[in-house]
């Protein structure tokens, strides 16, 4: 079926056994709903016991009239059968609308402008925004799309950052240095102006996972919103805000509009002073950021009977919408530079989709070898946030762990097949790169970035070939299992 919102998304998944699960008992908002949900899908790297499972709604939210819904990518399965494709396809698929960008359009008549709230408000009353742990700093819309243009070029860009509510109108927000809407909103700040911004939940998830593209793929300027409209073939629908200037996704369930205010700066916890932010991808809480920028919400739109969409964890949920983006990134490098060499490529889950690749190399003749670990060094240039690459040959299953660990036990030497990058600038929210963890890195946020070779030499691939069984027609021995 054709999806272009949530709600053509979940259709799609009840029709499917397995994809989606409903419950009407009563969950609490504050860490109970994450709890649960921790147990019936979200995966790793949360702590045991979790595990891959369906997306989950709840319909009866306490204190609320809104259902929220999580878990709608936490599955590498679910995610290809949202877009039309394999588990081993979705980043070529990625690779081809990116190739092939739709431009999106403007719409006078927008579904999610059905309702409009003007202040005064109070989104702790207004939408069920989950607390993950008990030690949050408070309660956080996560599956936010932020959307902001820059206020010299009027160029736009579209980003998920972690957004927690510190007021009746007001939310704090967390830039990973470097990303675009904060170098937007510095500019904006320089000039004495509030950035307007728009943030949109509860999405199509083709544009969640378009917009999860990063430098050098998609450079300063670059519309993700392109690579959604590829991927559906049809161009994602905007619409002027009601209160600010801005655009936000048509389609969505919720929109908050609002600008981050210049000058104003807030503590993350400043509500609970836990010390603490929220569960962050690497499987540990994140400390609370002491001086954040600001967004005064001005309008609250949204459909009739809206859906709140959140992520739990982070967990598969966030492997899966930052990973693939960058595995179609490492793809489309290392294919420029060696056609034909790089079979496929997994960032893991246990590395949180930023941390961890496992690349998938054909070496074709005997002057491939070492070639291997060049893919490595441009998939650490693709993606600068990666930690460790796992090289196998094509004869590995890459999405099988066992696999992976199997070919690091055999075809794997430690001084003999380790390559080490040391002193080199990661993802800050590493808990290891530190110098009180290892006194060879100099400062905060640098890394010893490192390639586990797990190839056969070119020259002894007879000597590891694996024992080959006959190709049998299981359905005639087990008709009733696919």
């Amino acid at each position: 079926m054709q999806i272009v919102d949530l709600r053509s998304a979940l259709e799609f998944l009840r029709s499917i056994p397995g994809q989606l699960v409903s419950t009407r008992e009563p969950v609490d908002p504050v860490a109970e709903l994450a709890g649960v949900y921790k147990l019936v899908g979200a995966g790793t790297p949360l702590a045991p016991p979790t595990r891959i499972g369906p997306a989950m709604l709840f319909e009866n939210v306490k204190g609320y009239d809104m259902p929220v819904v999580v878990g709608v990518l936490a599955s590498r399965e679910r995610t290809a059968l949202l877009m039309n494709s394999r588990i081993d396809r979705l980043p070529f698929d990625l690779l081809e609308a990116l190739n092939h960008p739709c431009p999106p359009v403007m719409v006078a008549s927008a579904p999610c402008q059905e309702v409009v709230i003007r202040p005064p408000f109070d989104l702790r009353r207004l939408i069920p925004a989950p607390t993950n742990t008990l030690r949050d700093a408070g309660p956080y819309f996560n599956m936010g799309l932020l959307r902001a243009e820059d206020p010299e070029t009027g160029e736009s860009d579209v980003t998920i950052h972690r957004l927690c509510v510190q007021g009746p109108d007001r939310l704090s927000v967390y830039f990973v240095p470097g990303r675009h809407i904060d170098q937007f909103r510095i500019k904006a700040e320089k000039m004495g102006r509030a950035l307007p911004v728009s943030i949109s939940m509860g999405l199509d998830p083709a544009i969640y996972l378009a917009a999860c593209f990063e430098p050098p793929t998609t450079p300063l300027g670059f519309d993700e919103l392109t690579i959604a409209g590829g991927l559906r073939r049809r161009p994602v629908e905007l619409a002027d805000c009601v209160s600010v200037a801005a655009k936000a996704i048509a389609r969505a369930e919720i929109v908050l509009e609002g600008e981050i205010l210049a000058g104003e700066r807030i503590r993350e916890d400043a509500q609970t002073g836990t010390g603490y932010a929220m569960p962050e991808f690497p499987g540990y809480l994140g400390k609370a950021q002491a001086d954040l920028p600001v967004i005064r919400v001005t309008a609250v739109t949204h459909r009739r009977n809206p859906i709140l969409q959140t992520i739990v964890g982070p967990a598969e949920e966030h492997t899966n919408l930052v990973g693939i983006p960058t595995e179609a990134s490492i793809l489309r490098l290392v294919e420029n530079s060696m056609p034909g060499r790089l079979a496929n490529v997994y960032c893991h889950s246990s590395g949180g989709g930023k941390y961890l690749a496992i690349l998938q190399f054909r070496k074709r003749q005997a002057s491939d070898e070492g070639r291997q670990r060049q893919a490595a060094i441009t998939a650490f240039a693709a993606f600068p946030e990666l930690k460790h690459v796992v090289l196998v040959d094509e004869d590995v299953n890459i999405f099988d762990t066992n696999d992976v660990l199997w070919a690091m036990t055999t075809r794997y030497q430690g001084d003999a097949s380790t390559a080490f990058i040391p002193g080199v600038r990661c993802h800050p929210l590493d808990p290891s790169q530190s110098p009180d963890f290892s006194p060879f890195l100099r400062a905060e946020g640098t890394s010893c970035k490192t390639i586990f070779d797990c190839t056969v030499p070119y020259d002894m691939k007879e000597r590891f070939r694996r024992a080959e069984f006959l190709s049998v027609d299981l359905a005639r021995f087990l008709p009733d299992r696919s």
